[in-house]
């Protein structure tokens, strides 16, 4: 199959994150099993216009707002057996130009992060979301990453979602030993922008004496929380560590007693399996970690800040809780690989094709 994968970022973008990654690593495996991938995403300073990883042909072209019409544009230019319109806020409306099925791929619904855009576009953005995609995408397959935003995408209207769940890299084979710098250890693994509430995550270290905050990620809300830190008296407890290289992130996640993910939506959360990995529980907030935090089984869930601290007071006081806690963890991850995620997806897209793809007619021979 020709495949044509179209996302606002990819992980080489300054603001890219998980649903990214996601992606990539199902065209990966689609390019692996000898089928033709394209995935075509904004340009930015540091990414080529063209270029080939993994197998994946990537093309880049246009920015925040612009890269929606030329995907549309690439849509007829490639000629796809099969499209997958990743929504992230809003969709490509791919199905309104392709000639092929189309697959809409979301990771949850956006409907607590629009303000972020300000008054008009926000309004805009989720109306489109909520009103205007479901309308153009009614009957076509679905796909999103967990139940509970299966569940949001159905009291959109949306019918036939199927769940396909993020995987999880492996370990590095090497990940340094770093030696511990207080009695307890938390750490959040984020991008840092409005919606990932990391102020809740300091508000958390304020409370606990004897304790420091690891904040691994980067983004342009960065300076916000600095400052917050400094005004919350917590600047010399919270370190940021930025973007790092994988076997450092691994050697933080190790050493940490609790994963801290206080985000206001999250779709899955990857940060939550490879905390798990180490067997390192996350806390965090029931309306965005219901399917990959197992509330008293891998982790702990709460509805506030308030319950944010007092969960992650309960498993500094009780050490036996937080280790059988983080064992049940690191055996849910194991649950999940890149391998079953694109052998999933490859199936879902082989099915659609079929049932969706116009065939030209016969040529009279006379």
């Amino acid at each position: 199959m020709k495949i044509l994968l179209l996302c606002w970022r990819d992980t080489t973008h300054p603001q890219g994150g998980g649903s990214e990654r996601y992606l990539e690593h199902v065209a990966s495996y689609l390019a692996a099993q000898g089928h033709e991938v394209v995935f075509r995403t904004a340009k930015h300073m540091n990414g080529a216009r063209r270029e080939r990883r993994n197998g994946v042909k990537f093309e880049r072209g246009g920015g925040k707002f612009t890269v929606y019409p030329l995907g549309l544009l690439a849509t007829l230019r490639h000629k796809p057996d099969v499209v997958v319109d990743t929504q992230n806020g809003i969709p490509f409306f791919a199905r309104l130009v392709a000639r092929c099925p189309v697959v809409l791929l979301t990771h949850h619904c956006h409907q607590a992060q629009w303000p972020v855009a300000g008054p008009v576009l926000s309004r805009v953005g989720w109306f489109l979301e909520s009103k205007l995609a479901p309308r153009v995408y009614r009957g076509a397959r679905y796909v999103t990453v967990s139940e509970a935003s299966a569940q949001d995408l159905r009291h959109l209207g949306v019918e036939g979602v199927e769940i396909i769940e993020n995987g999880v890299d492996p370990i590095p084979q090497h990940v340094p030993r770093l030696e511990r710098e207080a009695d307890i250890h938390l750490v959040t693994l984020s991008r840092l922008v409005p919606h990932k509430q990391i102020e809740h995550a300091m508000d958390t270290v304020a409370q606990i004496p004897g304790s420091v905050l690891d904040v691994i990620g980067s983004g342009w809300w960065e300076a916000n929380l600095r400052e917050y830190a400094h005004a919350h008296g917590v600047e010399s407890r919270v370190r940021f560590r930025g973007q790092v290289t994988e076997d450092y992130k691994h050697a933080l996640l190790e050493r940490a007693d609790i994963h801290l993910m206080p985000s206001r939506m999250e779709g899955w959360g990857l940060a939550v399996m490879e905390a798990a990995q180490h067997a390192v529980p996350t806390v965090g907030y029931s309306y965005g970690l219901r399917d990959s935090v197992r509330h008293g089984e891998t982790g702990l869930l709460a509805q506030d800040v308030a319950g944010l601290v007092a969960a992650t007071t309960r498993l500094i006081e009780d050490p036996e809780l937080r280790r059988r806690l983080g064992a049940g963890a690191r055996e849910f991850a194991q649950n999940f690989s890149w391998q079953r995620t694109g052998e999933r997806f490859e199936r879902l897209l082989s099915a659609a094709v079929p049932g969706g793809r116009q065939q030209p007619p016969p040529v009279a021979r006379g």
